[in-house]
């Protein structure tokens, strides 16, 4: 999934292309990519400086993940835009103090290259973590799991004894309690 920035002649070019689920390798837990992945988008070429481009496209997709109370698969659609600029890596960019500056917001859509080839699948990726809900849901009336025995109580319930009293706060209880000898009827 890489592009090759060499072949890239004209100051514009128009990319297509889809890709089978199975090529994103589940890294982590996070999600899986659960449908083909389309990808496209336009390459410009910056006139003054050629090693420099900009990509703007779309990639769109399905991913499936577990819900954050009930654990059951869902599946979150993906339709995310983008807009990079791109430029060669610079083999001394770390600098180390030297060469400080402040990031400016359009630090942020910048991304490095090396060896004249751009990684479309970790452009891909990105995307994918940046459209992932953080605390998927499968319904926002998700009941989740029973803490005790870990019943999914959206489809049945259990008889574990859920009312935990933190021992510290036990004699907060018995203050309202206690009849009060000081008070005459």
């Amino acid at each position: 999934m890489l592009l090759d920035l060499s072949r890239i002649r004209t100051p514009h070019e128009h990319v297509e292309q889809v890709y089978p689920a199975d090529a994103f390798a589940a890294d982590r837990e996070d999600f899986r990519v659960a449908a083909p992945v389309s990808l496209a988008f336009d390459i410009f070429k910056d006139p003054g400086q050629g090693d420099h481009f900009r990509i703007a496209g779309r990639t769109q997709t399905t991913l499936e993940q577990p819900c954050s109370r009930c654990l059951e698969p869902i599946r979150v659609p993906v339709d995310a835009s983008f807009d990079l600029r791109y430029q060669p890596h610079a083999p001394n960019a770390a600098g180390h103090g030297k060469d400080e500056r402040e990031i400016e917001e359009d630090d942020f859509a910048t991304a490095f290259y090396e060896n004249d080839q751009i990684d479309l699948g970790q452009l891909m990726r990105e995307q994918f973590y940046l459209a992932a809900p953080m605390k998927p849901l499968c319904d926002a009336a998700c009941q989740g799991l029973c803490p005790v025995c870990g019943t999914n109580l959206n489809r049945g319930t259990c008889d574990c004894r859920r009312d935990w009293v933190d021992p510290r706060f036990a004699v907060l209880k018995t203050l309202g309690t206690k009849p009060d000898s000081t008070t005459k009827d």
